[in-house]
């Protein structure tokens, strides 16, 4: 059996095809995209036609690839962007770009429909979520009050996999993973709350697809595609999922105790849970997963964004330079402590934050010591949200690192240090492609229950032993009166106005 994965996201699409018996990746596919042109402040917006573009030409790439070994392909899975909104009319056609996760033009919608709820308390009650900017209800409202028109012809509310998978099949639906991402629907029973449909816009849950469960399939292949193939029309289409969900899979995040930090632009930490875990202060998302489950997930918005515009910096650092300089430094940097909210922050919440640089003395001020303080600041960041998760009861035991961070040697063990838990890679780094591919295969399957997901899981995904790290006792207080600092000067700057 063939699977293909897809991972459509916010730069590029990627496509990959699995060999189920032996996991091996026999062929894999990328292409790059930009964003339009986008009116008003923190506005971030794709066309929808890129993705399906890039669906086609790198699909027929591994196709290419794969040759007469193409009549091997029994599913298809996509994994899609987050959060993102698009809009159909009656015809089904897309009406305007998709809001991305990254638009954080919905300040005023968050908080107006915050307020309408009854305020941040009473939204985590009815969702299990806060109402933050990268969610997707606030951006419905933000195309009602600016763009009535534009709502007014929307028959169909999309998110970016759902949109793929309709192509793909002819068929609308949502699954649990992807819609708990839209702050509609209460995570708990895996209904949409209507309370909060009724506040964000009358008639929406008209507009909505059905929602359905993660281990069924959306439908089989259209057969226009199916002939301009060569496939099969019996390929399946598994319900797919959202980005992270899909990089849960694919990194083996399918039992407690495992967790995943994705060091990519921005950061991701997810774990899996048997039963919804709801943070009152809505700072870790209570999200349901792609295997019928929960994953609560905290995202930070500057990761390698930062650290990339820091070597920036000094002409002629390359990555290797960049780790050898901050390895030179001791622990917390001889006092110095980046605030690295440079694009806005997501957890903790400050869409409008700024960065700040503290302690700078004569001692530190230096280009190795400004490395270091970057690396430790953004993995601080992300060791912000573990706190958060420690505190909801969700304990890991092993982190597993992806993105392009985790390529760093020195980053992988100032990530263990910092998070005071071993860290390891994946042989693999195909993340979310892998995982839209081993859920098609689950989808395509007669067993699918949990139990055939973790065997399918435990044969597909492997560890890179060598990239093993444990922590450091000896930084351990270091790091952890760094993190108790770090919260004080976001908590004195954020009273003052000045962050």
């Amino acid at each position: 059996m063939i699977t293909l994965g897809i991972d459509s996201g916010t730069q590029s699409t990627k496509t990959v095809a699995l060999d189920v018996a032996t996991g091996e990746i026999l062929a894999s596919a990328q292409k790059s995209y930009g964003f339009v042109d986008a009116k008003g402040e923190g506005a971030m917006e794709q066309d929808p036609a890129v993705w399906i573009a890039a669906v086609e030409a790198t699909i027929a790439q591994v196709l290419g690839q794969l040759g007469s070994r193409r009549g091997g392909i029994s599913g298809i899975g996509v994994s899609g962007q987050q959060h993102g909104l698009v809009l159909l009319d009656a015809a089904d056609q897309v009406i305007r770009p998709a809001k991305l996760w990254c638009d954080t033009s919905t300040i005023d919608q968050c908080a107006e429909l915050t307020q309408k709820l009854g305020g941040e308390k009473k939204v985590v009650e009815l969702t299990g979520n806060a109402m933050l900017t990268g969610y997707t209800a606030p951006k419905i409202l933000w195309v009602r009050q600016n763009e009535p028109r534009n709502w007014e012809k929307t028959a169909s509310v999309l998110l970016p996999h759902d949109y793929i998978n309709w192509w793909l099949t002819g068929s609308k639906g949502m699954e649990y993973g992807d819609a708990s991402g839209t702050a509609l629907l209460d995570v708990r029973t895996r209904t949409w709350s209507k309370v909060v449909l009724d506040a964000v816009a009358p008639g929406l849950e008209g507009k909505l697809p059905p929602l359905r469960s993660s281990s069924m399939a959306i439908g089989t292949l259209r057969k226009e595609l199916a002939l301009a193939w060569d496939l099969e029309p019996s390929v399946t289409v598994s319900s797919g999922g959202g980005d992270n969900m899909m990089g849960a899979i694919g990194t083996g995040n399918v039992r407690p105790g495992i967790m995943t930090a994705s060091l990519g632009t921005s950061g991701t930490l997810y774990a899996f849970s048997s039963s919804p875990v709801v943070d009152p202060k809505g700072e870790v998302a209570a999200f349901c997963d792609s295997t019928g489950h929960w994953m609560p997930l905290a995202c930070t918005m500057n990761v390698t964004l930062v650290t990339e515009l820091t070597r920036a910096l000094f002409e002629g650092w390359s990555h290797d330079k960049y780790d050898t300089e901050a390895a030179l430094i001791p622990a917390g940097s001889d006092g110095l402590l980046l605030l690295p909210y440079l694009a806005g922050e997501r957890t903790p919440n400050l869409p409008r934050g700024s960065g700040a640089l503290h302690g700078i003395t004569v001692k530190n001020l230096t280009p190795a010591h400004l490395a270091r303080a970057a690396m430790e600041g953004v993995t601080l960041g992300l060791a912000y949200a573990l706190q958060r998760f420690r505190a909801l009861g969700v304990i890991p035991t092993q982190i597993r690192i992806t993105g392009g961070g985790s390529q760093s040697p020195f980053w992988r063990q100032l990530c263990a240090d910092v998070f005071g838990v071993p860290t390891v890679c994946l042989t693999s780094s195909e993340g979310a492609a892998l995982g839209a591919a081993i859920q098609a295969a689950w989808s395509a399957g007669a067993d699918h229950s949990i139990e055939a997901l973790h065997a399918l899981c435990d044969r597909l995904v492997t560890l890179d032993e060598s990239t093993r790290c444990t922590p450091d006792d000896s930084k351990e207080t270091i790091y952890r009166e760094l993190l108790d600092r770090a919260a004080r000067l976001r908590s004195a700057l954020s009273s003052a106005n000045l962050l």
